[in-house]
């Protein structure tokens, strides 16, 4: 029995307190179950010690961590639901599917809270584009993306797309949703009532992902054979049958036909039984052969441990059942009983109803009882300082770090619900709050809600702690540019592999920046995921802790300024350079140099940049507004001048050179202001004591820094559009 709990890859330890939890030998069905259960995606067992250290209460949190989404009270009988998570393994071996399926999984984990999920982001990060490999999974991934997104009807509205050498072989595919519902329609994902009945919703069960949450979560990635031999375990998705499955879960929430609701994502039908059953203090017999299977011979654990995507455990009472397959037939949805609520907090599994038991375990230890694993941890050696770094030319070196993300998100529709008022590209994105059922207050008036991701492994890589608070003040800011008030926090921590020291130390650094960040500046973290063993060949990824923010917009009455320059108005700076070019974009691409250290956070400065920016956004003193960030103040000139076709003069740069140019000193924004309005942002960011300083004026077809650098409006925007059809059509060329 050791070999096989090794084979599932549970330690001779866990195996021994899994024979202590139930009093003697787990058989070959439980040890499964507890496999997928206690497995590092489920349980959380290297970081949840750590997670406890970030502020998840707020006001407004309705549903903070632990639930299948963190879900914020938006007003007006509206509340929002909120979820990230990642899909890195699976798309590293599958890149279609793995992708098409993270995003078919976040899709349930909204609207089994009773949400409408309306957007979709997707944070993305590969290897660099000169290798077939990366190519390959690149493209796939993007074409999961669509193709799920597009299909079932849920916009994919904004995300990232970062290439890095410590991608290579390990991609990193993070997606994050959002949807909407009334505040009454909100429900949780727990199994009350004895006597009420487990129901099945949705597809067949297959073999298809079959120990995908441990074959593929702790394992690296790189050697072509084994990670052919991973594919099985990777899931198939069906869009269409997710939207029927969508319709008809919203239409039973409406109709109060069910008790709890759990999508069933990682670890499948054990999972939601499981935690539905614990959460409400009450067990649950499963019957084998009530569940529909698509493949013949299915065994037991097969059955309990696959992860067949666009399935949904609902708990109805006797009296509802009736109803509730009337509805599920209106909507071609697949709904079979496989179960029943309990006395006795057990979760037994027969193969059939009043047959043989199978497995009889404790519904709580599947996951309450799961290991928690205090890691060794160990600072690693310092990252070399980058030195004094200057410029050959800055022309060539700005041109070189423009990349223009259209590639991606132009194959993904991003008007599905036509509510998408800053599409992918601005800071943020931003959508006017509305969907069916939605109260009438909120249907009459002009509420808007903006999304940003942001991820940063540069920075990270010099100082975890300090770079996940620079993002999440970045992300903040992002949200604050479209004139939103940022409210919630959600994140995916990407790492190596834990039970390496110094994966550990840059993990729990990371969760002590994002934590000093968040509760500076009153940003609750609602939920999130963790993602370990990220490695490939050996070498673990660079830190990537991936932050997202959702901000509120009480009245969106016009489109917000947007990373524009409208030609005579004046450029403005808000917030001050700071010295150095640690762990920028430009010590990399220019200088090939990765090191630090990282400009100075001063994040009681950044919450009055926050306010002083949503104000100026929400009152439309400002004609564009840009945060500066990758790149510095140079690439966010540059990125405001292609998007709108004018150039720019600036004089207020130069004495600093390179490290001014190219700093990423956080707590900053580029405002084009027009001329009659300059001296009242200058009081407005006086009275809020944030720094202004002139940089010059929008006009032209050139992008000029005196002394420094003088590019066409024209050949910039070149080198920005096709920055990444390039390298493909590079690759496509070499082979």
């Amino acid at each position: 029995m050791d070999e096989v709990a090794r084979a599932l890859g549970l330690t001779d330890e866990e195996t021994r307190a899994i024979a202590s939890i139930l009093g003697r030998a787990p058989n070959h069905l439980e040890l499964a179950m507890y496999a997928v259960m206690w497995s590092e995606h489920c349980s959380y067992k290297s970081s949840r010690m750590h997670l406890r250290r970030l502020p998840t209460e707020g006001p407004h949190v309705l549903v903070g961590p632990g639930e299948n989404a963190g879900v914020i009270d938006a007003g007006d009988g509206v509340a929002l639901a909120v979820r990230i998570e990642s899909h890195n393994h699976p798309s590293a071996v599958e890149p279609y599917q793995g992708a098409a399926t993270g995003a078919g999984g976040i899709l349930r984990d909204i609207f089994t809270m009773g949400a409408r999920p309306i957007a979709l982001l997707d944070p993305l990060r590969f290897g660099p584009l000169d290798e077939p490999r990366t190519r390959w999974i690149f493209e796939g991934v993007v074409s999961g993306i669509s193709g799920y997104g597009n299909s079932v009807g849920v916009p994919t509205v904004g995300g990232e797309v970062v290439f890095d050498e410590c991608y290579a072989d390990n991609p990193l595919v993070n997606v994050m949703c959002l949807g909407v519902m009334p505040v009454e329609r909100l429900v949780l994902g727990a199994a009350t009532g004895v006597g009420n009945l487990a129901v099945l919703l949705g597809s067949t069960t297959g073999r298809d992902g079959i120990g995908g949450v441990s074959v593929l979560a702790s394992a690296g990635f790189g050697d072509a054979q084994a990670d052919a031999d991973k594919r099985p375990s990777v899931q198939v998705g069906d869009p269409f049958e997710e939207k029927r499955l969508i319709e008809a879960c919203l239409e039973l929430l409406d109709a109060r036909l069910v008790v709890g609701i759990q999508d069933l994502g990682g670890a499948g039908l054990t999972c939601a039984t499981s935690e539905t059953a614990s959460r409400g203090g009450v067990g649950m017999d499963v019957y084998i052969d009530k569940v529909t299977q698509r493949e013949r011979g299915m065994e037991p654990f097969e059955v309990m441990t696959s992860e067949s995507q666009e399935r949904m455990l609902a708990i109805v009472t006797p009296e509802s059942l009736g109803h509730v397959l009337d509805v599920c037939g209106r909507w071609e949805v697949r709904a079979m009983v496989v179960g029943t609520v309990v006395d006795g907090g057990r979760l037994r599994i027969f193969d059939t109803e009043g047959g043989e038991v199978l497995a009889d375990v404790p519904a709580s230890s599947l996951h309450e009882d799961a290991p928690l694993y205090a890691r060794p941890m160990e600072k690693p050696a310092p990252v070399a300082d980058v030195g004094e770094l200057s410029s050959v030319d800055a022309g060539a070196e700005l041109l070189d770090m423009l990349v223009d993300p259209s590639w991606v998100y132009s194959q993904y529709d991003h008007q599905l619900f036509l509510n998408t008022v800053e599409a992918p590209g601005a800071d943020a994105a931003v959508l006017l709050l509305k969907a069916p059922g939605l109260p009438p207050a909120a249907r009459e008036g002009r509420r808007g809600i903006a999304i940003s991701t942001d991820g940063n492994n540069r920075w990270c890589a010099v100082d975890p702690r300090a770079g996940t608070a620079m993002l999440v003040a970045e992300s903040a800011l992002n949200v604050a540019c479209t004139g939103a008030r940022p409210a919630a926090v959600v994140n995916c921590l990407n790492f190596g592999n834990p039970e390496h020291p110094e994966v550990m130390w840059q993990l729990s650094e990371a969760i002590d920046g994002m934590a000093e960040a968040c509760t500076a500046l009153a940003l609750p973290v609602v939920g999130g995921n963790v993602s370990l063993y990220n490695e490939s060949r050996g070498r673990d990824i660079d830190p990537t802790p991936v932050v997202g923010v959702v901000g509120l917009i009480d009245r969106l009455d016009r489109r917000p300024p947007g990373v524009a320059l409208v030609d005579g108005g004046v450029l403005l700076l808000l917030g001050t350079t700071g010295p150095g070019l640690g762990g920028s974009l430009y010590a990399l691409r220019a200088h090939g140099r990765r090191g630090g250290p990282l400009p100075a956070l001063d994040l009681a400065a950044h919450a009055r940049l926050l306010d002083l920016v949503r104000g100026l956004a929400v009152d439309a003193v400002v004609s564009g507004v840009h945060d500066v960030s990758e790149g510095g103040l140079g690439v966010a000139l540059a990125e405001m001048a292609v998007r709108s076709g004018v150039g720019f003069t600036v004089d207020g740069v130069g004495a600093g050179g390179a490290a001014e140019l190219f700093s990423e000193s956080p707590s900053r924004v580029v405002v084009c202001v027009p001329p009659d309005r300059v001296s009242g942002v200058v009081e407005r960011a006086s009275a809020a004591g944030v720094p202004v300083s002139t940089l010059g004026i929008a006009g032209g077809d050139r992008l000029t820094v005196a002394g420094m650098l003088d590019v066409g409006v024209a050949e910039a925007t070149e080198a920005w559009r096709t920055a990444i059809p390039r390298a493909l059509n590079a690759v496509a060329a070499s082979h």
